[in-house]
């Protein structure tokens, strides 16, 4: 789990951590690299190629001995007031993915490729609410922002071989990886299909462009479609799988939880 754990996991163990939120912690200011950074071995992307990004930044996060820490996930923008992200990016002190109100202050930047950009849109999080199908979770804003592009739901699975953009604010390295204050993006092809996830590897820039840690929660998406959000993987760089958590999946879900606001 890339925003926050230590080990990556395989697909079975990914599926008991979400289940169990059994996961192993670490005694740096940041938790530490977990399975999926900026993309590593991706491009810079450019002021205004893409406002759909979020970027969260989690600060006084709990550990079950009493100290804390600080976090990062990568996110997606799909409605005026809603982002979609990875389900583990909220969870309780023994890391457990939750809903209702974080357990930890959680502010998301909207609208920007670069942190240092004046016209970054910063807002709380104020509710999440959690799939519980795959590793999915819906995040409402404080308030809605205006100007930005989003992103629409896929309403069916990506086909083997067909090329998805994934953008991330993660790090660009497993060796002491910190969050990027610069948005990058690469271009993976998908490798196999599950009932809940997408096997990806990395096409472009490189065959080991992908997630790295802190990307818990990008968008993989072509066009305006978000296709699935980043769960899980190797220590980056690599050319294996990344394992994604389908949107389609929950698509009828995602509709009925932006109708209730």
């Amino acid at each position: 789990m890339y925003c926050c754990v230590v080990h990556k996991v395989t697909l079975a163990g990914l599926a008991a951590a979400v289940m169990t939120g059994v996961v192993a912690a670490a005694a740096t200011m940041f938790f530490g690299p977990g399975p999926a950074g900026a993309i590593v071995n991706g491009r810079n992307a450019e002021p205004g190629q893409f406002s759909f990004p979020v970027k969260l930044t989690m600060t006084n996060v709990p550990r079950s001995d009493g100290t804390t820490y600080g976090s990062a996930c990568s996110a997606a923008l799909i409605s005026p007031q809603w982002i979609v992200i990875a389900g583990h990016c909220f969870h309780d002190v023994n890391r457990n993915p939750v809903s209702g109100r974080p357990r930890y202050k959680t502010t998301a930047t909207i609208g920007v490729a670069n942190l240092g950009d004046s016209h970054a849109i910063t807002v709380a999080v104020v509710n999440v609410r959690q799939a519980g199908v795959n590793d999915i979770a819906l995040a409402k804003l404080a308030e809605p922002v205006t100007g930005v592009s989003t992103l629409a739901i896929a309403d069916r699975a990506p086909a083997a071989g067909q090329e998805l953009t994934i953008a991330g604010w993660g790090a660009t390295g497993s060796v002491d990886p910190t969050p990027s204050t610069q948005l990058r993006y690469g271009k993976v092809a998908v490798s196999s299909v599950t009932s809940t996830t997408v096997l990806v590897h990395g096409v472009w820039p490189q065959a080991d462009t992908g997630a790295c840690t802190y990307d818990s929660g990008a968008p993989y998406f072509t066009g305006n479609t978000l296709v699935a959000v980043e769960s899980t993987g190797p220590d980056c760089p690599h050319t294996s799988d990344e394992t994604t958590s389908r949107v389609d999946v929950v698509a009828h879900w995602i509709s009925n939880q932006l109708a209730r606001g």
